[in-house]
């Protein structure tokens, strides 16, 4: 979930319409993912309805966190650094 959510950024599939509204377009459609006055996130897709989280909410999430966002990078990063040297 945490690299799609990655490679939602990525593809620039976030856009924020609102001061806490972002439209994410994802494989399945285009969801409204909110970020409340106390600082939660929902989604409006049928995965963060059943499981309370979803790659659209944290991609949201990691737009919000520059710092999360660096980390998460930094690390598919080296992932992918390991996964070439097989």
């Amino acid at each position: 979930m945490i690299k799609k959510a990655y490679e939602l950024i990525c593809n620039r599939r976030v856009e924020q319409i609102d001061e806490d509204i972002y439209n994410v377009v994802g494989m399945h459609g285009t969801y409204t993912v909110v970020r409340g006055a106390d600082g939660s996130i929902t989604c409006s897709c049928p995965g963060f309805l059943a499981k309370k989280r979803c790659s659209h909410s944290l991609a949201v999430m990691m737009l919000i966190q520059p710092k999360l966002l660096m980390r998460i990078k930094r690390e598919i990063e080296r992932e992918e650094g390991r996964k070439t040297k097989r």
